[in-house]
């Protein structure tokens, strides 16, 4: 499976329960359309530390790096090379 793919599966398990997993877009803003919450990111951050095997940093807490699908795939491909 694919990181894109991981990602969407742990975020419409753990967020959308009882959502159509369609309404979420690659590109859709996680916090604007109130998927996460500041909870919710700090539950993303332990997914992402654990399943790649890397370390978030504080500064890496921004919307340029968690706050989409997109943002996520292009920040863990960062991480990991």
């Amino acid at each position: 499976m694919d990181t894109r793919t991981e990602l969407r599966e742990f975020i419409v398990d753990n967020f959308m329960m009882g959502t159509d997993p369609n309404e979420l877009s690659d590109s859709g803003s996680l916090l604007d359309l109130g998927i996460i919450d500041s909870t919710g990111v700090l539950e993303l951050v332990g997914f992402l530390e654990e399943k790649y095997s890397i370390k978030v940093e504080d500064s890496d807490l921004v919307p340029e790096n968690l706050d989409s699908i997109d943002n996520l795939t292009k920040y863990i491909q960062g991480k990991k090379s």
